[in-house]
């Protein structure tokens, strides 16, 4: 069956970074594009970036510039690079299939049918 599993997340300090991966597996990831979400506290869970199968990307105006989203098919491997981050980056984060290829209403979770379990990061001093 379709499996999403994030790792990667932590504790880091204002400024650091973090990479986030999303392993997939019981189908072929070069045929969807996969989307990162994240959910803090209280709130309701965002769309924060999607590549699409062709590897075209899309991201929220909140992460743009120190986010970076990419893929590896061959590894089954979907990265998030989180760069110069911020407190209110915390969050639990997850990555999700979208319906198709392309990142249609990317970051709309609607159009997102299959997700992982979420790794936690933590932006604290």
């Amino acid at each position: 069956q379709v499996q999403l599993v994030e790792s990667g997340g932590g504790l880091v300090q204002p400024g650091g970074s973090l990479r986030l991966s999303c392993g997939a597996s019981g189908f072929t990831l070069d045929y969807y594009a996969i989307g990162w979400f994240r959910q803090a506290p209280g709130k309701e869970r965002e769309g924060v970036s999607c590549i699409s199968s062709s590897g075209t990307t899309y991201y929220a105006d909140s992460v743009k510039g120190r986010f970076t989203i990419s893929r590896d098919n061959a590894k089954k491997t979907v990265y998030l690079q989180m760069n110069s981050l911020k407190p209110e980056d915390t969050g639990l984060y997850y990555c999700a299939r979208n319906k198709g290829r392309y990142c249609a209403a990317a970051l709309d979770r609607t159009n997102y049918v299959h997700w992982g379990q979420g790794t936690q990061v933590t932006v604290s001093s």
